[in-house]
């Protein structure tokens, strides 16, 4: 059984105070060498990522993004099912678009609720979810807390329901752990010497959710003094797949040393679509676009759910609305608590070659202009295996590779006499770029599909990888492709 350690920090004892339930508070059990791949990543200062690779685990782990509006709730269901929502929104609407989700997704229990921090944006519907599942649920199992007080009436409701139904409430720190079971959620912050002076956003909870390769970072309202400790302290041990967005994409957050030790594929905005605080803020929205980052916003995409069988993540959405960072405003505002079902969009690789889950066929149109030019030279291979063949090769797009990137494509042919299912087959280049063949896609025998670099809506002679920059080296690169079981049939040089 994990320990709990004594409190010693004057902020705990005023959240005691405040609670009025002096020796209800302890601190989160801590880390053990158990259940996490990159356990020493919230343990030890580390500036190298971990180079083990997770193997691929039994299940499926979701992340969903709710459309609080302005603010923040984050849905965790483990692949036992186990539940932990982090933040439960504004305070203006006292928890209901959460519970509707919650009571919509057939949420029975909450066996972890994590506090980020005490805003009353975070925990707007701390006292009413608390209340809900302790009398009509199945119960809150814990409750976790920076230790940070607030003297706001919304966060004394949130303590005395903690207190009113006995919910075990901790104080966690880097180092700690929650035990959502056959996953890995580590604390990396915040640390026992309060950042900033003791500042609330700096002092957020943050989490790093660990599902085979997949990984989800989740820094509450963390700006720049967080993520400067972060990115000391843990350096490419932070790698993310998906990054939540600090402080609802706060100008201050999302900085531009934290996203290049970070690096994650995806990043989610939860805020207002006519955010009173401007956000996202350009800014913010331009370093993503300067790391390809593709970028979804609560505001226009609604509900963002993110399913992970650990090798790779599928995307899907209430709105189909652009997701390169520059054109984010693009789309229309989608009303928080809105009940429109969600679609996928887009199979995301965790890393490496990844399969896509079951379900995964679309990948996503973006705001990329999919026009090609007129050919340049180009370079024809004969190699082939078990009737796949690259039948073209043309990685010198017309003008800049990285600005027309769907003239930058390869063609492969089915030379076999029997129709191929490419479902989850994968595509690499030497340096490890990724694409996945969409669930059930088929290559008739003697037929033909381009591979385009950028993006566009996939047919059966066309495909998009959904890049945000060029693959193939003009130079000189490697084409490999791989089964869906890992097996290797196709390696062309040009």
């Amino acid at each position: 059984m994990a320990r709990r350690r004594a409190l010693g920090v004057l902020a705990v004892a005023v959240l005691v105070l405040l609670a009025g339930c002096s020796g209800a508070v302890s601190d989160a059990p801590a880390a053990t060498d158990q259940g996490s791949a990159t356990t020493e990543a919230a343990n030890t200062t580390t500036t190298e990522a971990t180079t083990t690779a997770a193997e691929t685990p039994n299940g499926t782990l979701s992340v969903h993004f709710i459309n609080v509006g302005q603010g923040s709730s984050i849905l965790v269901v483990g692949p036992e099912n186990e539940t932990m929502l982090i933040d439960t929104g504004d305070w203006s609407d006292d928890g209901e678009i959460v519970l509707d989700y919650l009571r919509a997704h057939d949420v029975e229990r909450l066996d972890y609720l994590v506090t980020s921090h005490a805003d009353a944006d975070h925990i707007g519907g701390h006292e009413a979810v608390i209340d809900y599942f302790e009398t009509a649920g199945d119960g809150v199992g814990a409750a976790y807390d920076p230790g940070i007080a607030s003297s706001s009436q919304t966060y004394e409701e949130y303590l005395d329901a903690v207190e009113g139904h006995d919910v075990p409430l901790f104080q966690t720190r880097a180092g700690d752990e929650i035990p959502l079971e056959n996953a890995s959620v580590d604390v990396l912050a915040p640390p026992e010497d309060r950042l900033a002076g003791g500042d609330r956003n700096e002092n957020s909870v943050v989490l790093r959710v660990e599902f085979g390769q997949s990984t989800f970072l989740l820094p509450g309202d963390g700006e720049a003094a967080s993520e400067r400790y972060l990115a000391e302290e843990y350096g490419a041990g932070l790698n993310a797949t998906v990054l939540s967005a600090g402080h609802h994409g706060s100008q201050s957050s999302s900085t531009a040393e934290f996203l290049d030790v970070a690096a994650p594929k995806v990043a989610v905005i939860s805020s207002a679509y006519d955010s009173q605080y401007g956000h996202p803020h350009e800014d913010v929205l331009q370093r993503f676009g300067e790391r390809s980052i593709r970028t979804y916003w609560t505001a226009t995409h609604g509900n963002v759910e993110l399913a992970s069988n650990g090798s790779a993540v599928t995307v899907a959405t209430q709105r189909d609305a652009p997701t390169d960072p520059l054109d984010l405003r693009d789309g229309d505002p989608i009303e928080p608590g809105s009940g429109d079902d969600v679609e996928v969009r887009t199979v995301v690789p965790a890393s490496g070659t990844a399969t896509a889950p079951d379900g995964g066929t679309t990948i996503e149109p973006s705001t990329t202009d999919t026009a090609t030019t007129e050919s340049t030279t180009t370079a024809t291979t004969t190699g082939e295996a078990g009737g796949l063949a690259v039948a073209e090769i043309h990685a010198d797009a017309a003008g800049n590779d990285n600005e027309n990137l769907n003239d930058e494509y390869v063609v492969f042919e089915n030379t076999g006499s029997e129709a191929l299912d490419l479902g989850g087959w994968t595509v690499s280049d030497e340096a490890d770029h990724t694409y996945t063949f969409p669930s059930g896609f088929t290559l008739d025998a003697g037929d033909q599909v381009t591979l385009h670099t950028g993006s566009g809506e996939d047919s059966a002679t066309d495909l998009y990888w959904g890049s945000g920059s060029a693959v193939w080296n003009n130079a000189g690169d490697t084409i490999v492709v791989e089964t869906d079981t890992g097996t290797t049939v196709v390696e062309e040089s040009y």
